[in-house]
């Protein structure tokens, strides 16, 4: 396994510690620590749910990643205009912007996705974490 790209409730819950994220693949994220990836898209998504106020975190959203990134280290997956194409190539079963650039992220860079999402879990395009 070349890594995993954590979708953006993934990496939330397992920094908060939510009995939301199932402990198998906690642990399957423990033990690839070396090798996560994030998509930036994940930043943008998380702190427009913040701001939305379907999620809290301490303090300013600024200040909360920059600790969630010292706490859990991971690789940086840019979006970048191969990714933005190719999420115009892929079918999700649904519409949602940023799951698409979040799998395409995963597809283009040849990594497996965690994510509960079974719209995305489900998807023949993209290879996820199966519990």
């Amino acid at each position: 396994m070349r890594g995993i790209l954590l979708d953006t409730h993934i990496w939330f819950w397992f920094l908060t510690g939510s009995k939301r994220l199932p402990q198998e693949l906690s642990t399957a994220i423990e033990k690839e620590s070396d090798h996560l990836w994030l998509s930036s898209v994940s930043v943008w998504e998380l702190g427009m749910l913040e701001r939305k106020g379907r999620i809290r975190v301490d303090g300013r959203f600024r200040d909360w990643v920059h600790l969630a990134m010292e706490r859990m280290p991971v690789i940086e997956a840019p979006l970048t205009n191969a990714i933005s194409l190719l999420s115009h190539d892929i079918q999700l079963g649904h519409a949602d912007p940023a799951d698409h650039f979040i799998a395409a992220t995963a597809i283009a860079h040849e990594l497996v996705l965690a994510s509960v999402d079974e719209r995305i879990t489900e998807a023949e395009c993209v290879a996820t974490l199966k519990f």
